[in-house]
């Protein structure tokens, strides 16, 4: 099991108590205000966009109270280019400073991912099992709805096994639509909880076929995850598909923005360690 030193606090703001957070993924990025243990607004720009991005950071900043001049802005990022773009835009324009998760800050979570895989796995999958196990102080699924759907698990004692990454429902429709020569182009709609027909069209059917994957995804692995762990863990929901699975049993907790609660936690995480060790340098 990899236990990885967690971050000296020198390289974080002093003032956490309000500030934001900004999620860049694939195809959308999610910026948030959080204050105390709460995102307060958040809204999920296009990645691409780094300008809208950084007026929406500013906006942001005349809306809430940060008591300075100006905000603490933290970033995670799963595509450097696009993180890279934001950075430059928020600095160009309003002069403010960016700390960046595995940059400025190390993600401190403990794994057992192999040398590979600690290099390659993504910070959002990181920081939503952090911000899970903070939520149900157990072990857990974490499912994350989103271009792609993560099913990833992490123990009792917080520590991150790795999981799954499949294609979300909209790249499954996608991919159908561009691969074929007659299926259609669709955007996903929620299914009918009541009904449990089969297709009776083309385009139900398609619907169809992307809501079994990616909830018979979640319950294959839940169980294989049960069979490692021995033990049935909760499962946790939360992306931009996640409604999804609303109407699913087996899902025990939805939790939108569980990234940004993430980038709160882990920061946390590392004040915390820093102040104890302080004081027991003081004794």
């Amino acid at each position: 099991m990899i236990d990885p030193m967690l971050s000296n606090a020198a390289n974080l703001p002093h003032s956490m108590d309000t500030f934001i957070a900004i999620a860049v993924g694939n195809t959308r990025t999610r910026v948030g205000v959080l204050q105390g243990t709460e995102c307060v607004k958040a809204q999920s720009l296009s990645s691409d966009q780094s300008g809208d991005i950084a007026s929406f950071v500013a906006a942001l900043f005349d809306e809430f109270e940060f008591g300075s001049d100006e905000p603490v802005v933290l970033m995670s990022t799963v595509s450097q280019e696009d993180a890279d773009s934001i950075e430059d835009e928020i600095k160009s324009k309003f002069g403010w400073s960016i700390y960046r998760l595995g940059r400025d800050i190390e993600i401190p979570i403990r794994h057992t991912l192999t040398e590979s895989g600690e290099k390659s796995v993504g910070q959002d999958r990181l920081l939503c099992a952090i911000g899970a196990f903070d939520v149900v102080k157990q072990a857990c699924v974490v499912v994350d709805l989103g271009t792609a759907i993560t099913i990833d698990f992490v123990d009792g004692e917080g520590v991150y096994h790795g999981g799954a990454i499949m294609p979300g429902v909209s790249t499954m429709l996608e991919s159908m639509h561009t691969s074929t020569s007659h299926l259609p182009e669709l955007k996903y709609r929620k299914l009918d909880p009541s009904s449990f027909e089969p297709g009776k069209q083309t385009d139900d059917a398609m619907i169809l076929g992307v809501a079994a994957a990616a909830g018979g995804a979640v319950r294959y692995l839940a169980e294989r995850y049960a069979q490692f762990y021995e033990g049935y863990p909760q499962i946790i929901a939360t992306g931009g598909d996640m409604g999804l699975l609303e109407d699913d049993e087996l899902i025990e907790a939805f939790v939108p923005d569980l990234q940004l609660h993430g980038i709160r936690v882990a920061c946390k995480m590392i004040i915390d360690n820093e102040n104890e060790q302080d004081d027991q340098d003081n004794d």
